[in-house]
């Protein structure tokens, strides 16, 4: 190989002059010819970029998916800050021992990682100075990337710098870019929704809005994910008959978050506190959707007085575990997803995802679903939901008879999974005065979201409401 071919090699192990303190690998002889000396570290600085950034990135997936699956926001991202610190000191480090192109800048970006990691860890901030810290950490992140590339292209002469390198450092940049939009948006978006109030139910507020008139009063009860702007069409449809209400649970939409996370019997506490402190006169009719039917299963146990008829929309079992062949599996996977959106959200990727959702409601009621799901603070509280879903379908349990009451079961005919029409055909018998409805044209959300399926939803509510005005039985 010639002078000049060995010089263009993928991995030179020969200094190349004007690059600061590369003149090790130099000699002279008696002539005073310069020569270059046989080199004792021989390692391919390519692999070592590869296999050093791929180790922090291959530990943080591990981190975060195995070792602290479920965990809070700070734990999630600050173990994957260190991992990621890791990966940049053994660039650093192996370049060093190993190769004849040492990258000590490597520590800089190294450091920044293992600072911040620790410190989230030791610290674990919430929601609120998350957010503030929103306002910094991406054009710092920017400014050391800006660094990087500039000691990269000075130091690194290894086609992995564009090929690898710089593909890490852009999605990084993208990461704080991202940031810096998602912390603009949320500012922007914050605010509570005209037309519902905030009260008080001890140690935080929900958010309660209520329209029409007449009694029984209609409580609407949220599904996992869902805010009060996802009952838009059932509102419209039910408030020119009776009074509805609905509201959002702690942590979610626009309720306040309480001091810690709640199982069902203390949600089931909460809306009997809102109820009595907002002046809304009972019994009610209680309409959940999905997991909000074992919710509202738990506040008919607790306050059977308080409870005039139910309607359950395509509702979870209190028996999902264990009716649901699928479901274990499937709840084990969502709690590592839930951990990993709030730190997703923080960059502004899941508003991208989240775009298509909430399709079919009011072009307003979707503006206010897409603003409040894409945030940490929402996708934090469902987290700890998904945590304490467990014990909330035990909870529901306790309900075994409503004693005749109205109920309605209205099943979605598409995308059932196994086990699910015996569980709903199980939620039918809790009442001798029940009907079990399917709309064979909907899948799980078109009950709420679709308007015209949302209308066989809001037939259920009127129907239960007129066999208790009039004492006449529910017809099968």
């Amino acid at each position: 190989m010639s002078n000049a071919e060995h010089t263009r090699s993928l991995d030179s192990s020969v200094p190349t002059p004007g690059h600061p303190g590369q003149g090790a690998g130099r000699t002279s002889d008696m002539t005073g010819t310069r020569t270059t000396a046989p080199s004792t570290r021989r390692g391919h600085i390519g692999l070592i970029v590869v296999g050093s950034l791929a180790t922090g990135l291959t530990a943080a997936l591990l981190l975060v998916l195995v070792v602290f699956a479920g965990a809070a926001e700070p734990v999630v991202t600050g173990s994957a800050m260190l991992a990621f610190g890791l990966g940049w000191t053994m660039l650093a480090a192996l370049s060093v021992w190993r190769t004849d192109q040492p990258q000590r800048w490597a520590l800089v970006p190294a450091a920044y990682f293992a600072v911040v990691g620790a410190a989230l860890l030791l610290f674990s901030p919430g929601d609120g100075a998350l957010s503030l810290l929103g306002w910094a950490w991406p054009p710092l992140l920017l400014a050391l990337l800006a660094w990087t590339v500039v000691r990269a292209r000075r130091h690194l002469r290894s086609r992995t710098r564009p090929l690898v390198l710089y593909p890490v450092l852009a999605a990084l940049a993208l990461s704080a870019v991202g940031g810096a939009l998602e912390t603009i948006a949320v500012s922007a978006d914050s605010g509570q929704a005209a037309g519902g109030r905030m009260v008080d139910v001890g140690g935080h507020r929900l958010y309660l809005a209520c329209r029409g008139t007449g009694s029984p009063t209609v409580v609407l009860e949220n599904g996992f994910g869902e805010d009060t702007p996802s009952w838009a069409w059932i509102v419209k449809d039910i408030a020119p008959d009776t009074r509805v209400c609905v509201y959002d649970r702690a942590g979610q939409g626009w309720s306040e978050s309480a001091a810690g996370p709640q199982d069902g019997v203390q949600l089931a506490a909460d809306l009997h506190t809102l109820l009595e402190r907002a002046a809304v006169p009972g019994p009610y009719v209680l309409a959940g959707h999905s997991v909000g039917g074992t919710y509202a299963l738990t506040f008919a146990a607790r306050y059977p007085q308080q409870v005039a008829g139910m309607v359950l929309l395509d509702s979870s079992t209190p028996q999902q575990f264990t009716a649901l062949p699928d479901y274990p599996a499937a709840y084990s996977s969502g709690r590592r997803l839930s951990a990993l959106l709030p730190p997703l959200a923080r960059v502004g990727l899941w508003r991208l995802v989240a775009a298509g959702a909430f399709d079919g409601i009011s072009p307003q009621a979707r503006s206010q679903e897409l603003a409040l799901a894409a945030t940490t603070r929402e996708l934090s509280s469902q987290r700890v939901e998904w945590s304490e879903l467990p014990a909330a379908f035990t909870q529901a349990q306790a309900l075994t008879d409503l004693n005749g009451k109205p109920l309605i079961v209205v099943t979605a005919g598409l995308w059932q999974q196994a086990g699910w029409s015996a569980a709903q055909d199980q939620l039918a018998g809790l009442s001798t005065n029940s009907s079990q409805r399917t709309v064979s044209g909907a899948d799980h959300t078109a009950l709420l979201y679709n308007e015209a399926m949302s209308a066989n939803s809001s037939q259920a509510i009127r129907d239960v409401v007129s066999a208790i005005r009039t004492g006449t039985p529910l017809k099968a």
